[in-house]
């Protein structure tokens, strides 16, 4: 594969079939979004006029999965995404989703480096499943863009105290922030 800090570049024919340039071959959505799963950045225009359509096909993507049953997005985020279409908070809500997507592989991040022997919840019924369902949360939300980099259902992978303390005062910054942007 080519420089992958570049994106790929697919190019939308008029027949609406997608071209791959590294390759030189035709792709479905699924091979795109199978791209994205690895870490590679997309880029998908128009041949003819050269308009960005990467918003467009990677939402297209995501209704796809979301039909098929494989919900992510529970029905209260989707309606309030549609909502904040028809009201002012559209300045607001893009930046609101990708804080609190880069919190979720920060905090994701810190989890897997700080997994310690020191874990006072180990010992709670029911929390292996719990850290299952974390873990699951954490794959489905960042599309496995952490590339299979998340600890195995480990008795005791618990971030250390000062961890957990600088992720709620992170998690308190972007809270402040976002009532800022509110009034």
């Amino acid at each position: 594969m080519a420089e992958s800090n570049k994106p790929l570049l697919i190019k939308r024919y008029a027949s609406r079939r997608l071209y791959n340039t590294e390759t030189s071959d035709y792709v479905t959505l699924e091979d795109i979004a199978g791209f994205i799963r690895e870490g590679r950045e997309v880029q998908i225009v128009d041949l003819k006029s050269g308009d960005d359509l990467t918003r467009q096909y990677l939402l297209q993507i995501i209704a796809e999965h979301e039909s098929r049953g494989e919900s992510v997005l529970p029905v209260d985020v989707l309606t309030d995404l549609v909502r904040s279409y028809t009201t002012q908070a559209t300045s607001v809500v893009p930046q609101f989703l990708a804080m609190s997507f880069d919190m979720l592989r920060d905090g994701q991040s810190k989890m897997a480096e700080s997994v310690g022997s020191m874990n006072p919840l180990a010992n709670m019924p029911g929390f292996e499943a719990m850290q299952a369902q974390q873990q699951a949360f954490f794959k489905a939300m960042t599309g496995g863009m952490m590339g299979g980099t998340t600890p195995k259902a480990d008795p005791q992978p618990e971030p250390e105290t000062d961890d957990l303390d600088d992720i709620k005062a992170e998690l308190a910054a972007l809270q402040a922030k976002l009532s800022k942007l509110g009034k």
